[in-house]
């Protein structure tokens, strides 16, 4: 994706299994928990760029001793910081003799995060704070550890506001700080009634009030908890969480939009954002690690128990698709060949494009994680090559000119041809975000390999998504217009966005998107300006509804034009002005059909078709509407918040 575009956050969870002293023995250290952790977020250190948060729960403190530890840090390389920090303190109590790192109990009383479940985030904010104070774990502290509660995770909740006003409605006081907050004191709040009712009953009974926090502690289910919340809840997540008493619990969101998977062995219970940094950690095969059904919950007792339970009623899933098309790390094995797959599905069209001239076309790719859908596109490409020449060939032994000259021809012309084209200075865009003259430096984002391509040839880009268009329009055409190719065709591994995403993606503001934008212009040039206000009218009169009988009128907008149409008038916009460039722009976008052909179980694709999986979607997409023509600059979660 060459649009700079925040995206989903990464978490992580490890519960130790074993005393601290078997990790002692077996890997020579009791730091193995929270290195683990550490490995794990670095792994997806891709899902998070705004900062980072770790917590931990001790189990079985003594009296008088804290059981509840976290730290958060928004400076640039946050994670690392966070690490030498961490690292540093435990250097400096040995030095001190307060913590002997032989000893597992000096080593769990002394250093913070010398606990058995720790947990661990990467955040990339949509909305709320942007300093360390928006960094996930959130916490509640009391004095009872069945009442404590720390919580982080990946998700967007689309009904903020209602589950703020559920809040008030009971007679608190939220602080209308983020969708999180709004989940910490949901969940605290029936933490806290289960809590009362168990110790209310003990308390009656007699039960001395030094016994009743173990009574409680077993008695509690975090499924029963976590199954009232989810009634009220709107949106994409994946959350976990732990209790102070030592309960743990991941859950994943209905429709299992965002993604969450789990490992177990004898040692270790762990869970993560992404399947391939459990393998890689663990050393786990892909079968081992498993992904963690849509609706439920994995609860991690305190007495080292695990199960993974239904919380939520069972609902179609949709999986967001961008995982697969550019969030994800592309070394999972199964996001390998879907990307593969996304490329090589291109074929048809890009061969339409240049009329099957691969003499005359160079292929290439920008940005880098969009190589292996190009790996995917030069192997579809080389196969109907390969089907070209076996015709060819059978035409010329048929006419019997089967000579030595003829075949080196048919065989060795016309292959696809492949360069590296572009190269991204990532200190440059760091260094340019805040400079004066800052349009002028964008152009110099990417540079380019000189003397490959012959100005009488075609130059294909593949790119994972086009979203705004901006650094297209800005950087990459102007830098690629400089080689002077005959035509640069741009083509894009996922379909034209048309719609906000709402569920963890910073894709809400519908006047950014470059699909939207062509509309609007198509609208205008062919006098139908006014369907901008009919649709105006309409989001509005949809607002008015109970949100789980919204529409989304939205999609009338691109209903009179042609995917072909509106592709067209994107290549006009981020086609540069002030260029001396004499050739053409033209912008290829996947089909939905062919998406879904790549991608079979991955099937979310709202942001594509306006198809939104729970009925929060339509009231983002009504909302977002409404936004951009009353020019308000706000995203529709700060509207709805």
């Amino acid at each position: 994706m060459s649009d700079p575009i925040h995206h989903e956050c990464g978490f992580a969870l490890v519960r130790l299994k074993k005393p601290l002293g078997y990790y002692l023995d077996k890997y020579g250290t009791c730091l193995w928990g929270f290195q683990h952790l550490y490995l794990l977020l670095e792994k997806q250190h891709n899902r998070g760029q705004d900062g980072i948060g770790i917590g931990c729960c001790k189990l079985d403190t003594e009296l008088g001793q804290p059981y509840f530890f976290r730290t958060r840090n928004a400076d640039r390389d946050s994670l690392i910081a966070v690490l030498e920090a961490q690292v540093k303190r435990y250097k400096k109590l040995q030095r001190k003799g307060l913590l002997d790192r032989n000893d597992p109990d000096s080593f769990k009383r002394a250093f913070d995060f010398g606990g058995e479940l720790l947990l661990g985030h990467l955040r990339y904010g949509t909305s709320g704070k942007f300093g360390e104070g928006g960094c996930h774990p959130y916490m509640r502290r009391t004095n009872y550890k069945t009442k404590s509660l720390m919580v982080l995770g990946n998700f967007n909740m689309t009904n903020a506001r209602d589950l703020n006003h559920h809040l008030i409605d009971r007679g608190q006081h939220p602080v209308f700080d983020t969708d999180t907050q709004t989940v910490l004191e949901e969940i605290g709040f029936h933490l806290d009634e289960a809590h009362d009712a168990i110790y209310r009953r003990e308390r009656d009974k007699g039960t001395p009030g030094r016994d009743i926090p173990k009574v409680i502690s077993d008695e509690i289910e975090i499924r029963q908890i976590l199954e009232k919340c989810g009634k009220i809840w709107d949106g994409g997540y994946a959350i976990a969480g732990a209790v102070g008493n030592g309960d743990g619990f991941v859950l994943r969101d209905p429709t299992g939009i965002r993604p969450c998977h789990y490992f177990e062995n004898d040692e270790v219970i762990a869970f993560a954002s992404e399947r391939v940094p459990l393998m890689t950690v663990f050393k786990a095969a892909a079968e081992e690690v498993h992904e963690l059904p849509p609706g439920h919950v994995g609860v991690m007792g305190h007495d080292g128990s695990f199960a993974v339970e239904r919380y939520a009623s069972e609902r179609p899933s949709h999986h967001c698709s961008f995982e697969r098309i550019y969030f994800s790390r592309g070394n999972d094995p199964d996001i390998y060949q879907e990307r593969m797959k996304l490329g090589e599905m291109l074929v048809d069209q890009i061969a339409d494009r240049i009329e099957k001239d691969l003499d005359k076309t160079v292929f290439s790719f920008v940005p880098n994680t969009a190589e292996v859908a190009y790996h995917g596109l030069m192997h579809g490409l080389r196969k109907m090559r390969r089907n070209q020449v076996k015709e060819e060939i059978r035409e010329a032994v048929a006419s019997g000119d089967i000579s030595e000259e003829t075949l080196d021809q048919l065989i060795l012309k016309s292959w696809p041809r492949g360069e590296k084209i572009a190269h991204k200075d990532i200190k440059l865009r760091t260094f340019i975000a805040q400079e004066k003259g800052r349009d002028q430096m964008v152009s110099h984002v990417y540079d380019v390999t000189y003397g490959v391509i012959a100005p009488d040839e075609n130059l294909v880009v593949l790119d994972d998504s086009i979203v705004r268009g901006t650094t297209l329009r800005d950087s990459i055409i102007k830098i690629l217009s400089s080689l002077n190719p005959k035509k640069i065709i741009v083509v894009s591994t996922a379909p034209q966005i048309r719609f906000p995403d709402c569920y963890g993606i910073d894709m809400s503001e519908l006047g950014k998107f470059i699909a939207f934008r062509a509309a609007v212009n198509l609208l205008e040039k062919t006098g139908r300006h006014n369907l901008l206000t009919d649709v105006y009218l309409a989001c509005q009169e949809e607002l008015k509804k109970p949100v789980e009988e919204m529409g989304n009128p939205v999609k009338a907008i691109y209903e009179p034009f042609t995917d072909a149409e509106i592709s067209e008038e994107v290549s006009r916009l981020v086609t540069p002005e002030d260029i001396s460039w004499k050739g053409s722009v033209e912008v290829i976008f996947q089909t939905v059909d062919n998406l879904h052909a790549a991608i079979p179980e991955h099937n979310g694709d709202w942001y594509f078709t306006g198809n939104y999986p729970t009925p929060g979607g339509y009231k983002v997409v009504n909302q977002a509407f409404i936004g951009y023509m009353d020019n308000t600059g706000e995203r529709p979660y700060d509207i709805l918040l």
